[in-house]
């Protein structure tokens, strides 16, 4: 297992809900394939997402409603028209300002209106019609799951978007005459969230095939645990641990730790690990398979979850009251290792409470784990191993990660900002970092690229938002907000040219990346 995944790679992290356009929110269409192109052209081998699932509570994709179908705001509807699935009229009536911020429910509005028009031309269609028969092998090829995602869908939106578990009792257990009767009533709406499906994934295959071309490797991102209102749990409960109800009897979480007296609560619904392996680990190695079709290398959310999860009551009002629970990591790595063969596409989220047992998984499957460049300057006694200079070369490094402030913000911030440091704390991180880099502050963002850029890390990845040098008001996620996350967008496109040339130059000087000959590419 010496084979490793990366080897001076580097690239960067943006969503493409962040991606710049007219309609809204950045998608599966030409604002993708430009953004591939511009990190071809500057030398750049790695684009990394969040996850592409449908966002469930607070817009977060970590709260996905599907860990298989993809989020229906990510359709393009320039592609739409140029399959004359949209007429001009249609396309211009959706065009809006491009802002700073997604307004999710505009947006979600005027995606909804976008998939009925363009579903009502599809099906209009004749059989013979080209787009026809790529969709009936599309249904045959998905059909493990996207029925019962479309049924799960439609039946949210006609119970008015409440959790599954509040719907009538013969939905919510599933009785399969009332769905066989309700499903008939409601078929139109299932065909076109099927249809979704289907033109979201023509729509990123287009982006995945541009990325092969050049050479970019996409890097997707796999949350271990799902929602409890998701398709996933309502369509096989029986691989979770619930109540006859349907509620969680107990629930995912992390201990009380110097950051929280107690804990965080996740509320995620706990693994049947006993049901997952009398099927062989079907459910996950599908699961992987299926994003494996999508990105070339998936990073594993918590990925410690697989060693032991921190088990909660269901009902518990925090995260105090649980302990932790044994995971069949192993035998889950092994079925994966049989499908994937090694090196495994997958890195390993290694933060938070890393045991030697958590160490020795990861490193028996020769995963690459995370580095992140912030959390080198304080006090924890981990912090050294965060420093540039300490990078293993079988790691995944970055400046931070969504769920970080960005670098200009963590360096900028105050005590009493929603920071969990104290101002003495805040004033020696900053002291450090300065000392460190022997650097005046004045391009803080960029001296954190540039010493992540020079470590022996096999892949450095930097979100877009640091290589611009914004603050704390371009940060992708708050952990624990639970509104106005996830909502970030590019617009200053002149600046990222800038600083993209920038980032160019270094990659070449340590040897990063590849090289692109100028001319090449087409951009625009």
């Amino acid at each position: 297992m010496s084979t490793r995944l990366f080897k001076q790679d580097c690239g960067l992290l943006m969503h493409p809900s962040s991606l710049p356009n007219q309609f809204g929110i950045g998608d599966f269409g030409p604002s993708a394939l430009r953004w591939v192109e511009q990190l071809a052209a500057h030398g750049q081998t790695l684009w990394q997402i969040l996850p592409l699932n449908p966002a469930g509570y607070g817009d977060s994709p970590y709260q996905g409603l599907s860990a298989f179908a993809a989020n229906p705001v990510f359709l393009s509807p320039e592609d739409l028209h140029a399959r004359a699935l949209l007429d001009d009229q249609e396309l211009l009536a959706l065009r809006m300002p491009l802002q700073s911020r997604v307004d999710f429910a505009q947006v979600y509005a005027n995606k909804a209106e976008l998939s009925e028009r363009a579903a009502r031309k599809f099906f209009a269609l004749p059989a013979t019609h080209p787009l026809q028969s790529e969709y009936a092998a599309f249904l045959a090829s998905e059909d493990d799951w996207l029925q019962d995602f479309a049924l799960f869908s439609t039946l949210k939106a006609h119970f008015n978007r409440v959790a599954w578990t509040d719907w009538p009792a013969e939905f919510r257990d599933r009785n399969p005459e009332a769905l066989q009767e309700i499903a008939i009533k409601l078929d139109s709406e299932l065909q076109r969230v099927c249809f979704e499906q289907f033109i979201l994934r023509l729509q990123w295959s287009r982006v995945q095939q541009r990325a092969q071309d050049l050479g970019v490797r996409l890097v997707g991102d796999l949350p271990i645990f799902v929602a409890h209102d998701s398709a996933d749990v309502w369509c096989q409960p029986e691989l979770f641990r619930l109540q006859a109800d349907g509620s969680p009897s107990v629930v995912a979480g992390v201990p009380p730790d110097y950051f929280s007296a107690t804990g965080q609560l996740w509320g995620n619904p706990l693994y049947d690990w006993e049901a997952h392996r009398r099927e062989d680990y079907g459910w996950w190695r599908q699961r992987l398979s299926r994003i494996l079709s999508w990105v070339d290398v998936v990073r594993i959310d918590h990925f410690r979850g697989f060693d032991a999860c921190w088990e909660v009551p269901g009902g518990a009002e925090t995260a105090a009251a649980g302990q932790w629970i044994p995971a069949p990591g192993r035998e889950v790595f092994d079925a994966f290792v049989t499908d994937h063969g090694l090196p495994l596409p997958v890195i390993a989220e290694d933060l938070g409470v890393i045991t030697p047992e958590v160490e020795k998984l990861r490193d028996d499957y020769n995963l690459p784990g995370l580095r992140i460049e912030q959390f080198a300057f304080g006090t924890d006694p981990m912090s050294s191993t965060f420093l540039p200079e300490n990078y293993v070369p079988n790691c995944v490094a970055y400046t931070g990660t969504h769920d970080n402030d960005t670098v200009l913000g963590w360096f900028s911030s105050q005590a009493g900002e929603g920071s969990t440091r104290t101002a003495k704390e805040i004033e020696a991180e900053r002291a450090m970092a300065l000392a460190y880099f022997a650097s005046d502050g004045s391009e803080i963002h960029w001296d954190f690229i540039r010493s992540l850029y020079r470590s022996r890390a096999g892949a450095s990845i930097v979100p877009v938002q640091d290589l611009l040098g914004l603050g704390s008001d371009a940060r992708m996620n708050t952990p624990g907000k639970a509104s106005g996350s996830w909502a970030w967008r590019l617009t200053m496109t002149k600046r990222l040219d800038e600083a993209l040339q920038h980032l160019e130059t270094l990659t070449r000087e340590t040897a990063r990346g590849r090289t692109v000959p100028r001319g090449t590419l087409p951009l625009g």
